[in-house]
């Protein structure tokens, strides 16, 4: 025994074994830190099936590439940060969970992320501003900071005399605008029922201008033109609207309009860092897990007991 006792290792041995029982104890702390709160809405229409992006020498849909990001945002954020969830398609953004801690829920808000399909979407339809108007309305009384991720294609294009007004919620909470694509045209593909691939859209398959409504101006209607039953005239109408690319115009333009930030997707890296500005943190006082201490502390005495030069020298 008293050999025992004279052989470090005896000491060290103990001293990790009340460290480790220490992390059972739970060891908490107060104090001040810089925490997060984002709503994340996610554009779920067609053209965000287009695959403009690159994942390690592979080409993915804008879908894939902002899921993949939002996963690694949440391992980013600190803890106490929180995170809810949303998606738009037709006018509408419907949330589908409101902002909860990532580390002790980081499992479920992965697998939500995981989950969100094109498919969910419930109407064709992509009308950006109206979406974007009603995750405003929907979230203006909450402290959450509304995340819009888009490319900004409207389908069918809006016409201009129907603007949509944020009079009413421009200032009234933060958020930002994040545009995601490329600049430059590609294809849409195109899937069947069972959701498999079935080449991509072409001309014929979408409109390429608005016929809701009256027309923008006089000077537009051609070709057949009936004030009331073809106020837009019956010439065909050809265009690009088959393919996408960023609206990033368009999407600056909205951005002024709400008076938010504006930010292109193109890493995860700096994404976290237009989304860390000061007016989007907050300072709070937060009960911080201290595990980590008494377990490196224990990783370490452990080292010292098998550390072979150590050993060595002892025998």
């Amino acid at each position: 025994m008293r050999k025992h006792l004279k052989d470090y290792r005896f000491y060290c041995l103990v001293l990790a074994l009340l460290a480790m029982l220490a992390i059972y104890i739970k060891p908490q702390s107060i104090k001040k830190q810089v925490i997060y709160n984002f709503t994340f809405i996610v554009d779920i229409t067609r053209s965000m099936n287009a695959r403009d992006y690159q994942r390690q020498n592979e080409a993915v849909s804008r879908l894939q590439y902002i899921k993949q990001t939002l996963r690694e945002l949440l391992v980013i954020l600190p803890c106490q940060s929180k995170v809810g969830l949303g998606i738009f398609t037709e006018r509408k953004t419907t949330l589908l969970f409101q902002p909860i801690e990532v580390c002790s829920s980081y499992a479920e808000i992965s697998s939500v992320i995981d989950a969100i399909d094109w498919r969910m979407a419930w109407a064709a339809d992509s009308r950006i501003a109206k979406g974007l108007s009603s995750s405003m309305t929907q979230l203006k009384d909450s402290d959450s900071h509304i995340i819009f991720l888009t490319d900004g294609q409207e389908a069918p294009p809006i016409n201009p005399r129907y603007k949509e007004d944020f009079s009413d919620l421009k200032g009234k909470l933060k958020g930002m605008l994040v545009g995601v694509g490329g600049l430059n045209n590609v294809q849409i593909p195109k899937y069947n029922s069972q959701g498999k691939q079935n080449g991509f859209y072409r001309e014929d398959d979408v409109p390429h201008r608005s016929t809701f409504g009256m027309a923008p101006t006089a000077s537009v209607p051609t070709g057949n033109f009936n004030a009331r039953n073809a106020p837009f005239g019956g010439a065909k109408i050809t265009g690009d609207q088959h393919l996408t690319h960023l609206y990033e115009p368009y999407l600056q333009q909205l951005s002024k309009e709400v008076a938010w930030p504006y930010h292109r997707l193109e890493t995860t890296e700096k994404l976290s860092m237009a989304l860390q500005k000061p007016q989007f943190s907050e300072q709070k006082k937060v009960l911080t897990d201290n595990r980590k201490y008494p377990a490196l502390f224990a990783l370490f005495l452990l080292g010292l007991v098998y550390w072979p030069w150590l050993y060595k020298k002892s025998s």
